[in-house]
């Protein structure tokens, strides 16, 4: 059985959430989904749809506008409907129009708006001729080939129904973990001002840097676990409590999302970080070798075990913990059960990447296609995180929903990049750049004579996407056999929670680049972490450069390479295997060759 969809707290409970921003898009987004469900006017929805977008890029908080009686239909887009919506949000935590429709429609229904390529029209078909009103329907239906009968659906349709319907169940089951991050660091804040806390940790697949994470495991020293709860359960997004007992506590957020608190004792904190950090494979190998030395270790600390008794030697940091056992210090990020043991014999554990190393960005884009930011306000924007370059790589003429360049337009925007260049008293480079598609039919979406004159040529696949395996992979090695491409962008197509990786031969893919000395991407994107961490590990291995890029369409999205260097740790990667922690003149040579 699929696990319950996670609903907003505002219809679990007699809850009143905080309305920052991203939850009031988030239920304005979810109030268009069903109004299209029930066949409302389509103009409402692209209203409540434009709101959401605006109001989640939107800097101010909205709810602080309204608490100061600014005027909401003085932004941009914001009209009159999305305003007093907004307002009923913020002072209610609730919309009753969305009440009501839920009050018609089973809450499950909403499960069905996660399968990818199942929009409202199609949930609502689903729903009205068939009674479909959960997953597991869905799935039972599509098993019967009931579904292909319906009108505009068709064999290819409920085949394509039946894979996303798993991704939809994950979708219900993990967060991305830029979204754990962000409960982690506002309840973080929350416990740090408990005084009878010592220190606090999450721990868990969180803690290991997991590209999506179940729950959180908030592991506290204190000696008073009775204050410690009390004020735990003071945090204001807690919906429900699930059981509180001694020294443990676990309760719901929004979204049905479970954190677990566990309160211990100073002497085992770093027994018990290692323990419930994970993974249970690296555990298994840790108490493997404790068992080898005649010791034992649990999450109350490494003991000597003799024929009466235990005596305790080690417990009260990780690394006590590990240094008892011989071994070194291993980050989270690698606690695997991989090669970190092997490495550690050997002396090789790799020292892991950092955000300080990144010296360039390039993967970005401006105005000039989807972006919102210009050329220099990028640059601006970089300069300020401490970069050194970047490469503006708007999207090709193909993708012509995003406006995509064509020659000509590239050309001048290259024109004006050598102008900016020419005229920055700082140091800074703007290399000339295109993400160019890699077409359906192979070859590259722009003239070699026009991706001559760039400096950071990009090949990528957005269009094509349910072609075969072997299709999929000579698009790919063609652009790296072109001699004008420097890197492969988001390799696997994937988007976490939404769409699965396109069908590709990877390793036929990094046989290519190593033979054609390209470099492949680490998109940093959280919803993409394109390649993954077993790919990352592999790229490492066979010698390929990877570069970490956020792929920004805004001066806020650079701040995604953090997300990124999460995921190049998970794969192993030092600052070496990384192409743009080069210094400019050495990474121009990296191309030239």
């Amino acid at each position: 059985m699929t696990r319950p969809r996670r609903l907003p707290p505002s219809y679990q409970l007699d809850y009143h959430p905080v309305m920052n921003n991203e939850k009031i898009a988030k239920h304005l987004s979810q109030l268009a989904d069903l109004l299209e469900f029930t066949g409302a006017n389509s103009f409402r929805l692209r209203a409540y749809r434009n709101g959401a977008r605006i109001i989640k890029e939107l800097p101010d908080s909205i709810a602080s506008m309204i608490e100061a009686d600014q005027d909401l239909t003085n932004l941009d887009g914001i009209g009159k409907g999305v305003a007093e919506k907004c307002q009923e949000l913020v002072n209610s935590g609730r919309l009753k129009q969305l009440d009501e429709i839920l009050e018609s429609v089973p809450k499950t229904v909403l499960d069905l708006l996660n399968v990818p390529k199942l929009g409202p029209k199609k949930c609502a078909a689903l729903f009205n001729e068939l009674g479909i009103q959960s997953l597991d329907q869905l799935k039972a239906a599509c098993e019967a080939q009931q579904v292909r009968l319906l009108s505009g659906f068709g064999a290819k349709t409920e085949e394509a129904i039946l894979q996303g319907i798993a991704i939809a169940v994950l979708a219900n089951e993990r967060i991305l973990w830029a979204d754990a991050d962000k409960i982690a660091q506002d309840l973080g804040a929350h416990m740090s001002s408990c005084s009878a806390i010592r220190q606090t940790k999450f721990a868990g697949s969180y803690r290991r840097g997991k590209e999506t994470v179940g729950d959180l495991d908030l592991l506290v020293d204190s000696d008073d676990s009775e204050t410690v709860m009390d004020h735990f359960g003071k945090y204001e997004e807690i919906t429900s409590v699930i059981v509180r007992g001694e020294t443990k506590m676990s309760v719901r957020l929004e979204d049905e999302f479970q954190v677990d608190l566990r309160v211990v004792p100073e002497e085992s904190f770093g027994a018990a970080l290692q323990y419930f950090t994970g993974s249970k494979d690296h555990n298994v190998l840790v108490r493997g070798r404790a068992k080898q030395m005649g010791l034992k270790v649990n999450e109350w600390g490494v003991f000597e075990v003799n024929d009466s008794d235990e005596r305790r030697i080690a417990g009260q940091s990780e690394l006590e913990v590990y240094e008892s056992l011989d071994l070194p210090y291993f980050p989270p990020e690698i606690r695997e059960a991989r090669r970190e043991l092997d490495w550690a014999k050997n002396n090789e554990l790799p020292e892991l990447i950092e955000l300080g190393d990144i010296r360039g960005d390039l993967h970005m884009h401006t105005t000039a296609t989807d972006g919102k930011a210009s050329i220099e306000e990028m640059a601006d924007a970089a300069i300020a995180i401490g970069l050194s370059y970047i490469a503006i790589t708007d999207h090709s003429q193909r993708v012509s929903m995003a406006n995509g360049l064509t020659p000509e337009r590239l050309l001048d925007q290259w024109k004006t990049i050598d102008r900016i260049n020419a005229n920055r008293p700082d140091g800074f480079a703007i290399l000339k750049g295109i993400e160019c598609d890699i077409l359906e039919s192979g070859g590259m979406d722009l003239p070699d004579e026009v991706l001559a004159q760039g400096d950071f040529i990009i090949a990528s696949v957005h269009y094509g996407q349910n072609q075969s395996r072997q299709q999929i992979t000579d698009r790919i090695t063609g652009a790296l056999e072109n001699p004008h491409v420097s890197m492969i962008a988001h390799p696997t197509g994937r988007l976490l929670n939404k769409r699965e990786a396109y069908e590709v031969d990877i390793e036929a893919v990094f046989q290519a680049a190593k033979a054609n000395q390209k470099m492949v991407e680490l998109n940093a994107n959280p919803i993409r972490l394109d390649l993954n961490d077993i790919h990352l590990l592999a790229a490492k291995t066979h010698g390929i450069p990877v570069v970490i890029n956020t792929d920004a369409h805004r001066t806020l999205g650079l701040s995604n390479m953090r997300f990124g260097i999460k995921q190049a740790r998970r794969g192993c990667l030092s600052a070496a295997d990384v192409a743009n922690t080069l210094p400019l003149a050495d990474f121009i040579k990296m191309l030239d060759r």
